[in-house]
């Protein structure tokens, strides 16, 4: 039986209208690409949006250097065979210059880091528009975000003071020095990205699908036992398991998922049969109840 389509047609159709209005509001837009799901389904929405003239504005990706090795590949990889522009600013360098200081111990993460070497990127481009694929559905502070997130000079946010988004108006305009964090996937969830990259038949990274790799577990979590990157104590067992993730961060605090979803239309299933946030398997989401948002506060994405 035909699956019926016309829900993500009209989020397809909503985030392409958000891509043109960046394009038409800003004058240095930049997209924030990882190499994750979300990030390549924005990636084809901005192809999409300006066919068939080239998408308008680079990407660039903040590289903790810690990043799953599948994923650089595939960066890589696509933006050569999209002719795309993409910058690259790295964690290690803000540690080098001494602006942010390497964590240490068993859930020592360079995901907080990323924050100071964002904003100087964004200051050092002069972007004034910055899109990105968070959703709603993933973290509760992420569902209190409008579609154009307004950020202060000093690249904050003010989670009380937000413009009201009234009939699909998006107000662009902004002060000197402020920025906007654009999200155009912002109404859609997991499932959604997932039946999207099913029904546009999008290449993603292999990480997302089952594989069997070497891990070990820690606090009822799944950690890739690849890579010297993830802290390991001695008595942490490594084993082997059929596994995959659902997300893509810092390997550091990435964990996996036990799976046999070895395609996209199992993928779908699993998903629709899961009762666990994607982000749950984020150990940097758990420092504290309001982590994400404290982050957000500070300028992270």
């Amino acid at each position: 039986m035909k699956k019926d389509t016309s829900h993500i047609n009209s989020l397809e159709n909503e985030a392409i209208y958000i891509m043109r209005e960046v394009a038409a509001q800003f004058e240095k837009p930049v997209l924030l690409f990882s190499g994750g799901k979300d990030s390549i389904t924005l990636v084809r929405l901005a192809v999409k949006a300006f066919y068939p003239a080239k998408v308008p504005f680079p990407l660039m990706h903040i590289d903790t250097g810690h990043n799953f090795p599948e994923t650089i590949e595939f960066r890589d990889r696509l933006v050569k065979e999209l002719g795309l522009e993409l910058i690259v600013r790295n964690v290690q360098d803000s540690i080098d210059e001494g602006k942010v200081k390497e964590e240490s111990g068993r859930y020592a993460s360079r995901n907080m880091l990323q924050t100071t070497t964002l904003l100087d990127a964004i200051e050092e481009f002069k972007f004034d528009a910055c899109i990105g694929g968070a959703r709603r559905d993933e973290e509760k502070a992420r569902a209190k975000e409008r579609i154009f997130s307004v950020r202060d000079d000093f690249g904050q946010w003010d989670e009380k003071n937000q413009r009201p988004e009234l009939f699909d108006m998006l107000n662009g305009e902004i002060e000197h020095g402020q920025n906007v964090r654009v999200f155009p996937i912002s109404n859609w969830t997991e499932l959604d990205v997932w039946s999207y990259i099913e029904k546009e038949n999008i290449e993603i990274p292999s990480i997302y699908f089952a594989h069997k790799r070497k891990v070990f577990l820690r606090d009822g979590l799944i950690w890739s036992a690849d890579d010297e990157v993830v802290y390991r104590d001695d008595h942490e067992e490594v084993i082997e398991e059929m596994v995959r993730f659902r997300t893509v961060g810092d390997m550091s605090c990435t964990a996996a998922v036990l799976s046999k979803a070895e395609t996209i239309d199992k993928v779908v299933e699993e998903i629709r049969d899961s009762t666990i946030s994607e982000r749950g398997a984020r150990i940097d989401d758990k420092r504290s109840e309001a982590a994400m948002e404290k982050r957000k506060q500070q300028g992270y994405f």
